[in-house]
């Protein structure tokens, strides 16, 4: 008995699935009558060369093909004979077979001198061709360049780079693609209604994309399923066929991740190990899945030319999940997930590879990298400097009043520098960020910065960095000061700064001292630069 895919082997350009680039081309040849000689098929496997190349034998020797028209009419005895092989004008050779010069002279330039015995054309299909020797192809360029009259080559290939470059100047060569999920479901389809075989779409979507667009494959996978399952065929039954796919629940994991959903993310993936699913196939699968995201961000023509089909119901869903990421949390994710899928096997917790990818995503980074540790210096003896002071008990804040105790936004104002100075101390970079916000108001025990940028003010948002500058507050005023932050882009670069007095004098307490700290951290700060980034100084 016929394989499925000999059974359902296109016998006219109609049937031929997907390659419209070629059939319109052979089509209008065939229609005009302006044949080439020789022709040139290279592409994948199973995507219809060999099949073109006898339709297109079978088209030029048809016995009731009018003029102008392309299509063959599969009754006549020439139409016959080709499809059931008996044809002896239409010869078909596996060059892998016949890989000497001695095969070619024999086989195809002996047999090109005789006449066509009742077709036409004589037609050469020589399948594999590049498997040839050297001196085979030789021997093959003398007759491409003089070929007889009525006789046709058809050379077929999976590797066009070895084909010497001769042979492919004498050719006309057309290159085939692999075929889309969706042409493939449609193929799968018609066999399962022609076959009498119920079948879910899903189903035939998975044997698609499994089939990586050779549709030999998809329908050899097709039968095996059938043998399997017989006229009805489950999901159970086609995954002893085919290893399941989870598209569906990787999709649902690109939207937790999105909305930083760690949680229910975590939870997914616990649920796939519980059902038995095969964690490395289901993150082959959700990589796929973030490299078409990528390439639609990137531009979506990649995305149509160079990723593969998921079908019509999972494509919707991935254009949507695209529009909510940005191409920078796509790379994070794919970054991320190809270093857990190269964990998972070594690690003694099968899934925790994952699971830490996902924490990473999902947790902000506040949370993940707390606030550096201080650097002590050899100038600062007194233990008490060395120390952050703790934070003080907050006590009830004062609405509706401009002071607490004996100070107001002026006395604020007037010691600000003292307050840079001091949070110099304990976080060099923070006192820049002081130099250039703007004390705005005092409502109570609550402070308001303003901030030119975003930036700066987020900075000063995080918990830790906040902490300390109300620490540091409280050293300078003697009252606990809370602060709150806003954006002013009307504000004015000038601001107060360690430079300037406002006509109260910086702090003299270890006046030496300090001033041999700010050196130091400087040259800390240089020393830092150079190293980072490979420089010198040069005067």
């Amino acid at each position: 008995m016929a394989t499925l895919y000999r059974r359902h082997r296109p016998q006219n350009f109609r049937e031929v699935v997907g390659q419209n680039h070629i059939k319109t081309t052979l089509q209008h040849e065939i229609a005009s009558g302006n044949i080439a000689h020789a022709y040139l098929f290279c592409g994948p496997r199973g995507v219809g060369k060999t099949t073109v190349a006898r339709v297109l034998a079978k088209s030029l020797n048809c016995l009731n093909r009018k003029d102008k028209k392309f299509e063959p009419c599969n009754k006549c005895e020439m139409c016959e004979d080709i499809t059931g092989s008996r044809s002896i004008d239409v010869i078909e050779i596996d060059a892998a077979s016949h890989t000497g010069v001695d095969n070619v002279r024999e086989n195809i330039i002996a047999a090109a001198r005789i006449t066509p015995t009742r077709a036409k054309f004589k037609v050469f299909i020589i399948d594999e061709v590049h498997m040839l020797s050297i001196s085979a192809f030789n021997a093959l360029l003398k007759i491409l360049e003089e070929p007889p009259e009525n006789v046709i080559f058809v050379l077929c290939t999976t590797e066009v780079h070895k084909i010497p470059g001769t042979i492919i100047s004498r050719t006309q060569r057309f290159d085939f693609k692999r075929i889309s999920v969706s042409d493939i479901v449609k193929k799968l389809s018609y066999i399962a209604g022609i076959e009498e075989i119920a079948i879910n779409k899903n189903i035939l979507e998975n044997i698609a994309r499994h089939s990586e667009g050779h549709m030999r494959d998809a329908e050899s996978i097709l039968g095996q399923v059938i043998a399997i399952s017989g006229k009805e065929v489950t999901d159970k039954e086609a995954d002893l066929v085919i290893p399941r796919s989870d598209l569906i629940k990787a999709v649902n994991l690109v939207e937790f991740l999105e909305k930083k959903d760690a949680a229910s993310a975590i939870s997914l993936i616990n649920t796939l190990i519980n059902e038995g699913i095969d964690l490395k196939r289901f993150l082959l699968d959700f990589l796929e899945l973030l490299r078409k995201i990528m390439l639609i961000k990137i531009n979506p023509g990649l995305a149509d030319k160079l990723s593969l089909e998921f079908g019509e119901s999972i494509e919707l869903k991935v254009n949507n999940i695209s529009k909510e990421l940005e191409l920078y949390e796509v790379l994070d994710f794919i970054n991320k997930f190809s270093e857990a899928k190269n964990n998972t096997e070594k690690s003694f917790i099968t899934q925790l590879p994952i699971e830490t990818a996902i924490a990473q995503i999902c947790i902000k980074k506040s949370t993940l990298n707390p606030a550096p540790a201080r650097t002590f210096t050899p100038n600062q003896t007194n233990a008490s400097q060395n120390t952050i002071p703790k934070p003080a008990a907050a006590q009830p804040i004062k609405k509706n009043t401009e002071k607490i105790g004996n100070l107001n936004l002026e006395a604020i104002i007037s010691r600000w520098n003292e307050v840079q100075i001091k949070t110099k101390k304990y976080n060099h970079s923070l006192s820049f960020i002081l130099r250039v916000c703007e004390p705005k108001e005092l409502d109570g025990e609550c402070l308001t910065l303003a901030f030119k940028y975003k930036f700066h003010r987020d900075r000063i948002e995080d918990m830790n960095i906040k902490k300390l500058v109300e620490n540091v507050l409280k050293e300078v005023y003697g009252n606990q000061i809370l602060i709150k932050t806003i954006i002013d882009e009307n504000l004015k670069p000038a601001s107060p700064s360690l430079d300037t007095n406002n006509n109260v004098p910086a702090p003299k307490i270890n006046e030496e001292k300090d001033d041999k700290s700010e050196k130091k951290d400087d040259n800390q700060v240089m020393d830092n630069l150079l190293k980072n980034f490979g420089g010198k100084i040069i005067n």
